[in-house]
């Protein structure tokens, strides 16, 4: 499906020449202010301000500002980050990154900045419309190359946002030669198990002129599996399961903004970012002979087995699992100051949501033991 680039003026990030007024707003923000205060205290935050001021680019604004800001994260929040497999990509091409979700912000900032040290352009970024919470949330993600998603409308209105984006991350990935970060299914992964919806592979699919799964091949993509060793937000979203089994969910006003802030000041203890290999390598194991939404889910499920492998298993995952099937046969994986922080990280859920500790101990276990059932199968 062709389109005019003028037809992605409503879901692309900006253009260079709408980056510095995008930048003087930002600035002029009271919520950068607060940013500055937590990343970066004691330090000269004019300085910081006069080099903002300076870039004339997105790569510019990266360079300048944007990985300092991620790297201040890592340094403040996490043990360490390291990555797996980033070396195989090739510098000048671009990229489908199907990944995982445990973090709303997080988890594409990560890789960016993986991409960046490995000398590759940042990753755009897909965001649902649900998240662009305040002009300066949207000045800064489309700063940062954010690509808007619209989820609401009529049955005709999805379709043809659905069309636009999928002409847009083609254009992006072979014309551009521009990388793409994409969820593997709507929101943030809750319950611990990670499942791509087969639906992103439909929408990728609808600006090709062929049939699954022929009308993938040349998008390159690659599945992504990132590992917490302490889940961002792990209480609100254990509460927000255990709420759901009761009664009709519904966030409060700020829960999104609640959820990015918390992703970003809480501990994470180590973070790993595995890239796997490009799913097309695998087509010729596909039965091509059943429905075009058969073949994409087994697409879907080739992603996901994948990730699930490439899923970098932690001492919390593992003591999570023994505790749930009440057993040691993991005991030589952790220690006793997993079992301390666990046991804190427990105390703080009965401590925030009102409810039966058996029902939010499951839950909260479940979130960490998710990954080791999946490795196993």
């Amino acid at each position: 499906m062709n389109m005019k680039e003028t037809e992605f003026d409503s879901i692309r990030p900006y253009h260079k020449e709408e980056i510095p007024g995008a930048l003087n707003r930002v600035l002029a923000s009271p919520e950068f202010q607060k940013i500055l205060d937590f990343l970066f205290p004691g330090e000269d935050h004019e300085k910081i301000k006069e080099r903002i001021t300076k870039a004339k680019s997105r790569r510019e604004f990266h360079d300048n500002f944007m990985f300092r800001v991620i790297s201040s994260i890592v340094d403040k929040t996490a043990d360490e980050l390291t990555f797996s497999g980033i070396d195989q990509l090739q510098k000048d091409q671009g990229y489908i990154f199907v990944a995982n979700h445990r973090d709303i912000i997080l988890d594409s900032s990560f890789l960016a900045l993986g991409l960046v040290k490995h000398g590759m352009n940042a990753c755009e970024i897909t965001w649902g419309d649900n998240l662009m919470i305040s002009p300066f949330v949207v000045d800064l993600g489309k700063v940062n190359g954010m690509i808007t998603v619209f989820r609401e409308g009529s049955p005709k209105e999805i379709l043809r946002n659905s069309q636009v984006l999928s002409s847009y991350i083609r254009h992006s990935v072979t014309v551009r030669n521009q990388s793409v970060w994409i969820a593997q299914r709507k929101g943030r992964t809750k319950d611990g198990n990670d499942i791509t919806d087969p639906s992103i592979l439909k929408m990728l699919s609808l600006s090709g002129n062929a049939k699954p799964p022929d009308t993938l091949k040349g998008l390159r993509i690659i599945p992504v599996a990132i590992s917490y060793e302490w889940e961002p937000c792990d209480i609100m979203k254990v509460r927000e399961l255990f709420i759901s089994q009761h009664t009709t969910y519904v966030k409060k006003k700020d829960e999104d903004l609640e959820s990015i802030i918390g992703g970003v000041v809480t501990h994470k203890g180590r973070i790993n970012i595995t890239i796997g290999e490009p799913v097309e390598e695998q087509f010729d194991q596909l039965n091509t002979s059943v429905h075009h939404n058969l073949i994409l889910e087994q697409v879907a499920r080739l992603i996901d087995k994948q990730i699930h492998a490439n899923y970098h298993l932690w001492p919390s995952n593992y003591l999570a699992y023994d505790w749930l099937e009440n057993t040691k046969k993991f005991a030589d994986k952790y220690d006793e100051e997993t079992v301390r922080i666990f046991s804190e990280r427990l105390k703080r859920l009965y401590e925030t949501v009102d409810g039966s500790k058996k029902d939010l101990k499951n839950i909260f276990l479940r979130l960490y033991a998710y990954p080791v059932y999946n490795k196993e199968r």
